[in-house]
C-alpha cells in the first residue's frame, strides 16, 4: 500500500486536469494557475483542495510532497527546480523544458535534497506500447534495425494565437510538442541518437515556429529512426513501426480521434513469406497517465531513479536542439 501522498498541481489547463484525475489513491491539496478562477475550478473536483495563483508557494507548500509541473514550457523547469529544492518529488509534463540545459538547476537540486524527478512521457504506458516493449525485451525481434514512426494532429481554430505558436512561452513548434514523444520512443528501442537529419517547415498555420518537422536520426551503430511530426493532420494519427531482424511491432492509434489503440506483432518465420501475425485491440479508455503516475509512486517508494527522467528528456531535447541549430542556418 502506498502513502497517501499530498499533492500540488501546477498548471491546471488540459494536460494538469488529466493529470490531477491520475494520482490514485494521492489527495490533491493545492491546484495552481496564473489563471486564478482555473485553478479554482479544478479545485472543485478535490475535497478540501486549494486554490492558488503563486507557483511558487504551491510549489514549496509545507503540506504537500509530490508537485507536478504542467505549465508551459518556460516554466516547467523553473517550477521543477523550486519544487525539487524544497524536498518535493516532482513529476513534469514533457517536454520537460524547452532546451537541456534548462533542466540542470532541477537535476542538482533532486541530487542534493534526495528527491525524484520524473518527466511525463506517458505514452510508454499506453497498453500496446507496453506489450510491444515486453516483446522486445524478450528478443523476439532479434536485433533493431529501424523504426518509422508518424504523429500529428489539424490543431483548431485559433491555434496560431495559443501560446504554443510563442517562441518564447514554447521553445518551438511541432517538433517540440508531439515530436518529443517520438524520439523518446524511437530512442526507447534504439538508444541513444548520434546524427540528427532532417527538415522543418510553417506549410498551414501563420506562426512564427514549425508545424511540420521530418526527422531521419541515426545511432552509433547505424539503426534509424525516420519521423514525421505535424499539425496538419487532418485526421488524427499516431504510428510507429519497429523493425527487427526477425520480426516487426506496429502501434497505431492512442483512442480517442486518435483511433482505437492496436498492436500486431509480425513474426517472421526461417523461410520468410507472409509472417505469423499477432494482434491485439485496446478499445477500453487510455490508462497511460494512471499507470506512469503508479510508477511514479514505485521510485518513491524503493527510492530509485524514475526512467524516464530528466537524463531522458535531455536526450530527447538535444536531438531537437540539434534540429533547429540547423534549421537556423
Amino acid at each position: 500500500m502506498h502513502e497517501r501522498h499530498a499533492v500540488a498541481i501546477v498548471g491546471c489547463g488540459l494536460i494538469g486536469a488529466k493529470r490531477a484525475q491520475a494520482v490514485g489513491d494521492c489527495r490533491v491539496r493545492i491546484c495552481c494557475d496564473t489563471k486564478l478562477e482555473r485553478a479554482e475550478k479544478l479545485a472543485t473536483r478535490f475535497p478540501r483542495a486549494e486554490a492558488c495563483g503563486d507557483w511558487r508557494a504551491a510549489a514549496t507548500h509545507d503540506e504537500v510532497d509530490i508537485v507536478i509541473v504542467a505549465t508551459t514550457h518556460d516554466q516547467l523547469a523553473a517550477v521543477a527546480e523550486a519544487a525539487a529544492a524544497a524536498g518535493k518529488h516532482v513529476l513534469i509534463e514533457k517536454p520537460g523544458a524547452r532546451r537541456a540545459a534548462e533542466l540542470e538547476p532541477a537535476l542538482r537540486e533532486a541530487h542534493r535534497t534526495g528527491v525524484a524527478i520524473r518527466v511525463g512521457f506517458n505514452h510508454r504506458y499506453h497498453r500496446a506500447l507496453q506489450e510491444a516493449r515486453r516483446i522486445f525485451l524478450s528478443g523476439a525481434l532479434g536485433e533493431m534495425m529501424f523504426v518509422r514512426g508518424r504523429y500529428g494532429h489539424g490543431g483548431r481554430v485559433g491555434y496560431e494565437r495559443e501560446w504554443r505558436a510563442d517562441p518564447q512561452a514554447s521553445g518551438g513548434g511541432e517538433l517540440l510538442d508531439q515530436g518529443v514523444h517520438l524520439i523518446d520512443l524511437a530512442r526507447w528501442f534504439l538508444g541513444d541518437f548520434e546524427r540528427v537529419q532532417g527538415h522543418i517547415g510553417t506549410y498551414f498555420w501563420n506562426m512564427p515556429v514549425e508545424d511540420n518537422a521530418f526527422l531521419i536520426l541515426t545511432t552509433g551503430t547505424g539503426k534509424a529512426a525516420f519521423l514525421h511530426a505535424t499539425w496538419t493532420e487532418w485526421k488524427n494519427l499516431f504510428s510507429l513501426e519497429i523493425y527487427g531482424r526477425q520480426g516487426k511491432l506496429e502501434i497505431s492509434g492512442l483512442g480517442g480521434s486518435y483511433g482505437v489503440e492496436r498492436l500486431a506483432y509480425y513474426r517472421m518465420s526461417p523461410e520468410m513469406g507472409p509472417p505469423e501475425t499477432t494482434i491485439w485491440e485496446y478499445p477500453m479508455a487510455d490508462n497511460s497517465w494512471d499507470t506512469e503516475f503508479a510508477e511514479f509512486l514505485e521510485d518513491i517508494r524503493l527510492r530509485r531513479d524514475p526512467v524516464p527522467g530528466i537524463r531522458d528528456a535531455q536526450a530527447a531535447l538535444r536531438v531537437i536542439e540539434k534540429m533547429y541549430q540547423e534549421a537556423s542556418r
